[in-house]
């Protein structure tokens, strides 16, 4: 099992049910592909860097899972049409002790 974080971008304009009623659909999403949601982590309201369908702000959440490594492609086309969702990114974990690989070797 691999894991993953999935920071999901949430239209401002939406109220504070409908909102939860979307991060729940995701999390839904992430169970019918195979995957266990370990941690919700909410950032609140932010300044979008540019205009996205006519909004200049949105919540975040990074969401982070376990799955299968076929899950996150088998995510991507559920995660286009879910209503509120302004942007989503899909990445894989890849930990501290592989980070701490690559910061160790030296340049070429």
């Amino acid at each position: 099992m691999n894991k993953y974080e999935l920071a999901v971008v949430v239209s401002a304009k939406l109220e504070d049910d409908a909102r939860t009623a979307v991060v729940e659909k995701v999390k839904s999403l992430i169970a019918r592909v195979g995957g266990t949601v370990t941690s919700v982590d909410e950032w609140g309201k932010k300044l979008l860097a540019y205009e996205i369908q006519k909004t200049n702000e949105g919540y975040y959440y990074f969401i982070k899972f376990t799955s299968k490594p076929e899950a996150p492609v088998a995510l991507e086309p559920e995660m286009r049409i879910v209503d509120g969702v302004l942007r989503y990114l899909i990445l894989k974990d890849e930990g501290i002790e592989q980070a701490a690989e690559v910061a160790e070797q030296p340049e070429a």
